[in-house]
């Protein structure tokens, strides 16, 4: 008999069977698709040699997660590679503001006005940052703070809404900066909490950059693949599990899918029912004949760019797909350009590109008309650039992970108390109600993100339940 069977081997799923094995328990992870790697993988999409991250592409949470830093990844292969800049925000007028590893150069990019601010917003953090985010990434609690002042400290700045952090700003660059982070996790800008999201990325990429993983994200799966057989952990794909029954024998079973995925494989019946999903996104991956022609300097020197023209358009943008029920007509998007840093993407001369816009859940429609006029405000030109481009709305997003219910790529709305409390209002969020069976996708926390903490942290009860049986 098993130790433990993993439902899923997404980022999440393999953390968990990592950190098992590492304990010496017996582990078996099973994968429903013909690869690991669920919202962390890189395909051919659009041409041969062009290498496309379907999901995740950038990793702020990956380079800075406790749980990945404490595993030998790069010994299996990973390598972050960081651009010159972590992540810039252009203006129509061609200017931008960007996010530097350096506060000094970050403040700058704000105006005179607000450089000060920002520096004092940062400046209690930054320095207790390796605590700061463990104590974050383990809420609730599966330790105690190891400084629980600085925690405290970060609640009081974090747990208002990001409108409420706009206003220390006098102009609208770093509130508008601001507000694209937030919409990161496709959280409304006035959302419980959402301070605390735009916070975790500045101070992310400050301690440790916004890198990209060096020949795709799939590269971050494989390392963690590679390290679990050694540690005598098996992997089984094309396997797809609908009932328990389908699984080994196991003395624990632990999912990393969807809480409505588990509820009906577990025969959990409406346990779930209560939790929300978010917006969708579409998402289109270019295949570019050269770069991005941006026209702010900054955004050409960045891996990933943040395209909205100003706070307002960009809250305007999230409120249409996550309340009004409409795809936006000038979408916030976030897009990534791996091939500023990385030429193993894509052949000599050539690029990949990849942005991705929000719209209502399940939403069939076809937003790259409206997402290409958009990218044309910034950058003029970039169609001509175009070779080939893959789209993929809510249902196709869905169809590649049965995660993303409706398009959803967080696998769970990041709003109410539901930005710390999920699956379920509990501080045990990652036990179920049969004593055998754990949860560890993104529905827990710390939420959305390839950073392996909600299977980290999942794998920690596992195993506590493990030792108390004979």
């Amino acid at each position: 008999m098993l130790d433990a069977c993993v439902v899923g081997a997404g980022p999440n799923g393999l953390t968990a069977a990592v950190e098992l094995a590492r304990r010496g328990f017996s582990v078996a992870v099973f994968e429903a698709r013909d690869t690991v790697g669920g919202g962390s993988r890189t395909e051919e999409l659009t041409l041969p040699g062009f290498l496309h991250d379907p999901c995740s592409a950038a990793h702020p949470l990956g380079i800075n997660s406790p749980a990945f830093r404490a595993l030998p990844l790069e010994r299996y292969g990973l390598q972050w590679l960081h651009a010159d800049l972590a992540m810039a925000h252009p203006f129509p007028d061609g200017t931008a503001a960007v996010l530097a590893r350096s506060v000094a150069e970050t403040a700058a990019s704000f105006g005179p006005r607000d450089a000060g601010t920002y520096r004092r917003l940062v400046a209690p953090f930054l320095p207790r940052w390796d605590t700061l985010v463990r104590d974050f990434m383990s809420l609730p609690l599966t330790a105690l703070p190891r400084d629980p002042v600085t925690l405290a400290r970060f609640g009081l700045v974090g747990l208002p809404p990001s409108t409420w952090l706009a206003r220390r700003f006098h102009d609208d660059r770093a509130r508008t900066l601001f507000a694209g982070l937030v919409a990161h996790v496709m959280a409304p800008l006035g959302g419980f909490a959402t301070s605390a999201i735009g916070l975790i990325f500045v101070l992310a990429a400050h301690a440790r950059g916004w890198p990209v993983a060096r020949g795709g994200s799939q590269s971050i799966a494989d390392a963690l693949t590679a390290y679990l057989k050694d540690l005598g952990g098996l992997v089984h794909t094309d396997y797809e599990v609908k009932r328990l029954d389908d699984l080994p024998p196991a003395r624990a079973y632990v999912f990393d899918t969807s809480p409505t995925a588990l509820a009906r494989i577990a025969g959990f019946g409406r346990y779930y029912a209560d939790y929300r999903y978010g917006p969708g996104v579409f998402k289109v991956d270019y295949a570019l004949d050269g770069p991005v022609p941006w026209t702010a300097e900054e955004a050409r020197a960045a891996a990933t760019v943040q395209i909205g023209a100003d706070s307002a358009e960009i809250g305007r943008a999230l409120r249409a797909a996550s309340r009004e029920g409409r795809a936006p007509d000038r979408p916030f998007m976030i897009t990534v350009q791996p091939g500023v840093v990385d030429p193993t993407r894509a052949p000599e001369g050539k690029q990949v590109f990849w942005a991705y816009a929000h719209v209502p859940s399940g939403w069939t429609g076809d937003l790259t008309d409206v997402m290409e006029r958009q990218l044309e405000r910034f950058a003029p030109g970039f169609r001509d650039r175009v070779l080939a481009r893959a789209t993929a709305g809510p249902p196709e997003l869905a169809a590649r992970n049965a995660n993303y219910v409706g398009g959803d790529i967080g696998s769970g709305a990041v709003t109410g108390l539901q930005v710390l409390l999920r699956p379920k209002l509990s501080l045990s969020p990652y036990t179920t109600p049969h004593p055998a069976v754990f949860i560890c996708s993104s529905a827990t926390p710390p939420g959305p993100g390839v950073h392996g903490m909600s299977g980290h942290n999942a794998a920690k009860a596992v195993w506590r339940r493990l030792r108390e049986q004979p």
